[in-house]
């Protein structure tokens, strides 16, 4: 162990925040959160940085009183909804400065992405569903809401590396329910998980975040990254996974399976016919 690294684990078991070692160091966030992601801080430390976060939030309130939030409900404190909300936006969705909104064939991704939105806007989507392609689209027409969500969604991009475990595994299942395929091809002996996004600086988020799983990622042109081989897949299988509900487009005309199966159960497919 270098002296940074002791520096930073030393600083750690005393209770310092990563902001604080950040600072003290005078190194970047990244490069510390590398030494210290497996210590965890108590309870007690938790809860003086909520307080904390929360009255600098009520000061702001108070700059903005008389200001409205135009009947949505911000918020400070990031949980799974909220983390599958903007992730699914940014993902298979649009934040525009008119408002935000949600495209998928998926019912079931549709409904999730309205029950989330709803606890932070009490407004009804306007729905919209191409008679051609089958995709629909719930949008939500708010510039303040637009405008906020554009900001929510910049935060998640540039902290969710330092969120708890279970908000990273939110962020990758919807990554992969919205952006990946389960590429199982028998006859070619192709077994991998693929996920697509013209974000390259996205993939690299994603690679890291996979890692913190324990699951190899490789990225690849044009802008994927894959996931193969027994043990990646079955951890990610166990550790992510994909929703219920959410299916492969069984009616397109280079359709292996000529059905429209659920995710998962290609994973679990592809998984079992390894031979060893």
């Amino acid at each position: 162990m270098n002296a940074f690294a002791r520096q930073c684990v030393d600083l750690r078991r005393q209770d310092y925040s990563l902001t604080d070692i950040a600072r003290i160091t005078k190194r970047p966030k990244t490069s510390v959160y590398f030494h210290i992601k497996n210590l965890p801080l108590s309870a007690e430390k938790w809860i003086s940085i909520h307080s904390a976060n929360r009255l600098h939030l009520l000061k702001i309130a108070a700059l903005r009183k008389g200001k409205s939030s135009r009947g949505f409900k911000k918020f400070d404190r990031w949980d799974a909804d909220r983390v599958a909300l903007v992730a699914h936006l940014i993902f298979d969705g649009e934040i525009k400065r008119s408002g935000c909104m949600y495209n998928n064939r998926n019912l079931s991704l549709l409904r999730k992405v309205g029950a989330c939105m709803r606890r932070l806007y009490s407004f009804r989507p306007v729905p919209y569903e191409n008679p051609i392609t089958g995709v629909h689209r719930i949008s939500y027409f708010n510039v303040a809401l637009g405008n906020y969500m554009k900001e929510k969604s910049e935060e998640l991009l540039r902290d969710v590396i330092y969120f708890p475990k279970e908000l990273k595994r939110e962020f990758l299942k919807s990554f992969f329910d919205d952006e990946g395929c389960m590429d199982f091809r028998p006859e070619r002996n192709h077994r991998r998980i693929r996920g697509y996004q013209k974000n390259a600086d996205v993939l690299r988020i994603v690679q890291a975040l996979l890692h913190d799983f324990g699951i190899t990622s490789s990225i690849q042109a044009p802008n994927e990254v894959f996931i193969t081989g027994k043990e990646n897949l079955k951890r990610y299988q166990k550790e992510i996974g994909f929703s219920p509900g959410v299916r492969i487009n069984g009616n397109r005309p280079n359709s292996i399976w000529k059905k429209s199966l659920e995710k998962r159960e290609l994973l679990r497919r592809a998984i079992t016919s390894f031979r060893n």
